[in-house]
């Protein structure tokens, strides 16, 4: 048989693997607690170490191994931090084959038996070539409730031979009775800087030529994880087949050019469909996900939130000069709800993409809905555009909008003279009397929107009433004059039954238009809002968190402002009397019983 061992290629993520903690790279709170422990002779019986993906933790868990148990060249060596890598037990935990050194994956071993069989049976027996009897628990949070209980009598007092390591990347899961008994070390995820060091690093290792900007990405896409970032630089350098470029990163990812992304994201915010839609067609044709398009404008919105309020987080190396300048004219020029409003648009189009089956379409869709809402005023200035505008004056165009003044009404007209004389006098130069026309509804009774809804309530049809507040949009308003635009979930007849309701509440003849843009939001959407800003107020008022401090599990019932109180008071109130001044002389008040 003939051993390959030596010609089977072998991936960077273990042959780069740190062999001491002076290869550890972004770790360095943790490494200074471990050196400064192994130098006061302060061992720990058990090490907790937890992170995300890649960060490290089962390599760190195999150098303290190593550590414990290292002799030295010489053979006389104590346990360090530096373990030499050359003496029997630091090459056969290496290599995986210490026969002290016992690893076990509790995700296949999640039982009571394989606990007992593993540990509890053989923690007894002292190390056969090491100081040290070392169990190293991957994924320990995998490990049923049974088998955690199994292990806490003997994780809490081991034998002074046997040494606890666990990892898991979900601290959350293992129970706090284990917890406690353990040294617990986060390892942080690794900052850009560092990794795009580490990676040009390997890179000149491997004599492969990589550009800078195509190492940004890969750390961008890494999100942290050193084994992450290590594969896809070993993907990358097989991908540019000797010099690799960012947009041969940028296509092995799948990802699209952040220049063209914020290309894209500025004819959003113009509101220029076309040129948004022709932007996100051509990065498609080059290869781009558009969930991954719709994630990277998500980004860049977060981003440019981020920047508004620090500008420190403008300088992301993974992040190109030049766009760094476009992100601060951007933040500049966009104000913070603009750009709130559109994280929340994008959240909910990555779910419609993610289910729809047509990816392109349904993102097509939401760039339309982003273009069309992106120059949308804020309701603050809705407000001031509303206190400016000076109020329409006589017959002139109808106000626009919920609580307008309508026009003044238009002198009535005289009926003209006939032409030939009769009746008293019956001369032609005889004055005539003024015939005026019978007098029509007067609409000036219904200056607001609001006044319509609530002469609708004083008709008792609550369907309709209900329809109107919740699936009708006002876009303007004059009385005898209304334009709406109904959601989606609109009744097709609503319109055609509010004209007819109005008709027949007030006799005049009401003239109803739809649009597909424009509207405010609805009456039952104002009222939420305003219902949500109350509470939040209410929320921050001392009292109630005096009250919610005194009494943890209390919870709001409900909310009534002051107008309401009073108006629940008059309606339970008692008549008023009558004033004495009115009352006869003679009036007995007992004459009516």
């Amino acid at each position: 048989m003939t051993d390959t061992s030596d010609i089977a290629y072998q991936v960077l993520a273990r042959k780069y693997r740190p062999a001491t903690f002076a290869d550890l790279i972004g770790q360095e709170a943790m490494v200074r607690t471990l050196k400064n422990a192994f130098a006061a002779d302060r061992i720990a019986q058990a090490f907790m170490l937890t992170g995300i993906r890649g960060t490290g933790k089962t390599t760190t868990a195999r150098i303290i191994a190593k550590g414990l148990n290292c002799i030295g060249a010489d053979g006389t060596g104590g346990p360090t931090t530096d373990p030499c890598g050359v003496c029997q037990n630091c090459v056969a935990i290496a290599q995986g084959r210490h026969v002290d050194v016992m690893e076990m994956d509790a995700a296949s071993n999640t039982g009571v038996q394989n606990i007992r069989d593993a540990i509890i049976e053989t923690v007894s027996y002292r190390a056969a070539q090491a100081r040290y009897k070392i169990f190293i628990i991957d994924e320990v949070h995998m490990l049923s409730t049974s088998a955690f209980n199994a292990l806490l009598k003997t994780l809490e007092e081991p034998p002074p031979h046997v040494k606890f390591l666990f990892a898991t990347t979900e601290i959350r899961k293992v129970p706090v009775t284990v917890l406690s008994r353990c040294q617990r070390f986060d390892l942080r995820r690794i900052e850009p800087e560092v990794m795009i060091a580490h990676l040009q690093k390997i890179a000149a290792s491997e004599d492969a030529r990589i550009a800078d900007d195509a190492l940004a990405l890969i750390t961008r896409a890494a999100e942290g994880s050193v084994r992450d970032a290590m594969s896809l630089l070993d993907q990358a350098i097989a991908h540019g087949a000797g010099e690799t470029t960012a947009d041969q990163v940028r296509a092995m990812l799948g990802l699209a050019d952040r220049g063209r992304v914020l290309d894209l994201f500025e004819a959003i915010m113009r509101g220029d469909a076309a040129a948004a839609l022709d932007e996100l067609g051509a990065q498609y044709a080059d290869g781009a996900d558009p969930v991954a398009v719709l994630r990277d404008l998500a980004e860049i919105t977060h981003w440019l939130s981020v920047v508004k309020i620090t500008s420190a987080a403008a300088e992301d190396p993974t992040i190109a000069p030049d766009e760094r300048l476009r992100g601060r004219a951007l933040a500049d020029r966009l104000a913070m709800r603009v750009l709130t409003r559109m994280w929340q648009m994008l959240l909910k189009a990555l779910e419609e993409v993610a289910l729809a089956p047509n990816a392109m379409m349904a993102a097509e869709m939401a760039v339309i809905r982003l273009t069309h809402v992106a120059d949308l005023p804020t309701p603050g200035e809705l407000v001031r555009k509303l206190q400016s505008t000076p109020p329409p004056v006589g017959g002139g165009a109808a106000a626009r909008g919920m609580g307008a003044n309508p026009p003044s009404p238009a002198p009535r007209a005289q009926a003209p003279t006939p032409r030939g004389g009769s009746g008293n006098g019956g001369g032609a130069g005889a004055p005539q009397a003024a015939l005026a026309p019978e007098p029509g509804p007067d609409l000036s009774l219904y200056p607001s929107f609001h006044s319509i809804v609530a002469l609708i309530e004083e008709t008792r049809d609550i369907k309709l009433l209900v329809e109107i507040k919740t699936c009708l949009r006002l876009v303007s308003y004059a009385p005898g004059r209304i334009e709406v635009q109904p959601t989606d979930d609109a009744p097709t007849d609503l319109v055609q039954r509010l004209k007819r309701a109005l008709q027949l509440a007030t006799g005049a003849n009401w003239i109803l238009s739809v649009v597909n843009t424009g509207g405010a939001p609805t009456i039952a959407d104002q009222d939420q809002a305003s219902a949500r800003a109350m509470q939040a107020e209410l929320e921050r008022h001392p009292l109630l968190q005096a009250v919610r401090a005194a009494f943890p599990k209390a919870r709001i019932a409900g909310i009534r402002t002051r107008a309401q109180l009073q108006a629940a008071a008059q309606a339970h109130a008692l008549p008023d009397l009558p004033d004495p001044d009115d009352l006869p002389e003679d009036w007995d008040p007992f004459e009516d019983e």
